[in-house]
């Protein structure tokens, strides 16, 4: 129907709300002309009226109006038509609201399928254990992840708290899962939805959120939460601007970890209470802490442990920019509760990548990388635990998001994960004169006589620019300088030379994987003077084409 119109404050059926374009309720004692002339303006092509069973006087007299008026107009009701009304109604159809047929084993909607999730033994992957390792699949929510069910959660509380009204907007910052679990809620109830995304987000996870029909905002991993183009600060300023909007804020929230609670209570009748350690990625940490607080409530000597990419803050890390999507963070969230957590084990990238492809191909099992890290710390906790023990490993989604990344090759090799055979360009950096730094480099703040000077000592031609001081991660790099540009500017202009170096740099240099072939970095340098050097995704030193002829030139030269 075109729309439906709603006698009284009480909702309307899920089915009825569901099936209009419009929603409009209407106040039986209210002049009805008005309400006539604006159902005109839309030319609808079928009105339906619906009231409860105390409305049911109210919206006979509504539907015959509307039927008076010259407009199509039908009465949705299970009961009866009141004594004395029927005339009332002559020429509207009266048609039922429940499904009159034997009862289907069907959800309403989408939403209601959240929640649930199976479990599956981890046998193959988890072969020189002695304890059994088991997943909880969080894939099989309807939106992909576990984040469904806090999405859910969070705008149910704030319908009821009246912070989310009808023709709203949520706002979010989100690394995308978070996102698809909002936007499937924000579609079955009329919101509209803008979320920021960090740019390490990968290509399908944005994609996957505009097919949804949200707004998508990119802003840059690297720089500090309080920056003013952080996703968080920007994510800010669009829920104060945007009227009508509401920002989750899945950090603070804490319906997030009330939310996961859900999950425990599954875990525990799923493993018929022999669960004994529940391992989980931490991001905001709602999950770890709901999860873990429901198990603990139910048997205290449960230990909760906690999965965290090297350089976040819950393993002891500085929050500096990491691969893995999803989990860690530069910050503390409100949503995170370290009383719960026994023990958090830190998970490199390629650790984390490597685990995710393993499982995948032994299991049958697509994960993405944040799955990756919690299986390979559940497989560091079993490792001590004996034949009793049920260790349960979180999946908080599947890897169908990340296959532009750690599942290609490609992608995988161009950030050092992957080694070739025979002379590889890590050898080529690992080669050379061992006086000089791994990485030189320069900072956007320094000037172009400091660059200069930073060239000339250490003889090479081009370095990055980076936000920090080494070891750095590949968002942490802004830029580069050559010495022929730096020299060229300095000519036309000897005042440049107090300029910082963030003014006048270049785009960052092409990057190769230490783990690719010599030839490899041949046909790039063809296209670049320089290339910078990714060892598991961070910068490990830049090479031109004078370090493929003196390694050449060695291979001919022979030993001795």
């Amino acid at each position: 129907m075109d729309v439906l119109l709603v006698v009284g404050s009480d909702p309307p059926p899920a089915r009825l709300d569901a099936r209009a374009r419009l929603v409009q309720h209407v106040d039986p004692a209210a002049p009805i002309d008005a309400m006539l002339g604006a159902l005109r303006a839309r030319i609808p092509r079928l009105v339906g009226v619906w009231g409860p069973p105390a409305e049911a006087a109210g919206a006979a007299a509504v539907a015959a109006a509307v039927h008076r008026a010259g407009l199509p107009a039908e009465l949705l009701s299970d009961g009866p038509v009141p004594e004395g009304l029927s005339r009332l109604l002559a020429g509207v159809e009266v048609r039922p609201v429940a499904d009159a047929g034997p009862a289907m084993d069907v959800a309403d909607s989408v939403v209601d399928l959240v929640g649930n999730t199976p479990m599956v033994r981890l046998d193959r992957t988890a072969r020189d254990l002695a304890c059994t390792l088991v997943a909880k699949l969080e894939l099989f929510n309807p939106g992909g992840s576990s984040k469904d069910r806090i999405a859910v959660a969070m705008v149910d509380a704030a319908e009821r708290a009246g912070l989310l009204e009808p023709g709203g907007t949520i706002v979010e910052p989100t690394s995308g899962n978070t996102g698809a679990g909002l936007a499937i809620v924000a579609a079955r109830r009329r919101y509209r939805c803008v979320f920021v995304c960090p740019d390490k987000v990968a290509p399908d996870k944005i994609a996957l959120l505009r097919a949804y029909g949200a707004e998508v905002v990119v802003c840059p991993t690297s720089v500090a939460p309080s920056h003013p183009e952080s996703y968080y600060s920007v994510s800010e300023r669009l829920a104060a601007e945007i009227p009508k909007a509401w920002k989750p804020d899945q950090y603070q929230n804490l319906h997030n970890p009330l939310a996961q609670e859900a999950a425990g209570a599954e875990i525990w009748e799923q493993t018929a209470g022999r669960v004994t350690h529940f391992v989980a990625g931490i991001g905001t940490g709602g999950t770890v802490s709901g999860v873990g607080r429901y198990l603990k409530r139910r048997n205290g000597a449960v230990r909760v442990v906690g999965a965290d990419p090297e350089g976040s803050v819950y393993s002891g890390g500085s929050g500096r920019p990491y691969l893995v999507e999803g989990i860690g963070e530069d910050f503390w969230p409100v949503t995170y509760d370290p009383s719960v957590v026994d023990e958090v084990v830190a998970v490199s990238d390629a650790e984390s990548f490597a685990t995710a492809r393993r499982v995948t191909r032994e299991e049958g099992l697509l994960l993405g990388g944040s799955g990756g890290a919690a299986v390979a710390a559940a497989l560091r906790a079993g490792r001590a635990l004996g034949e009793d023990a049920v260790v349960v490993v979180h999946i908080p989604d599947s890897g169908r998001g990340y296959l532009s990344k750690l599942y290609s090759d490609s992608w995988m090799a161009d950030h050092g994960f992957l080694r070739g055979t025979g002379t590889t360009v890590g050898d080529l950096v690992r080669s050379r004169d061992p006086t000089l730094p791994p990485l030189v480099h320069a900072h956007p703040g320094e000037t172009v006589r400091q660059a200069i000077e930073i060239l000339r000592e250490y003889g090479v031609s081009q370095m990055p620019v980076v936000e920090h001081e080494p070891p750095v991660a590949l968002a942490e790099v802004v830029g580069a300088v050559s010495e022929r540009e730096l020299m060229n500017r300095a000519f036309a202009d000897p005042g440049c030379l107090e300029e910082v170096v963030g003014k006048v740099m270049e785009a960052p240099l092409p990057t190769i994987g230490a783990g690719e072939e010599v030839q490899v970095a041949v046909g790039r340098l063809e296209r670049s003077p320089a290339l910078l050097v990714l060892d598991g995704g961070h910068p490990v030193g830049v090479i031109t084409r004078s370090d493929v002829l003196a390694s050449l030139a060695a291979s001919a030269k022979g030993p001795g």
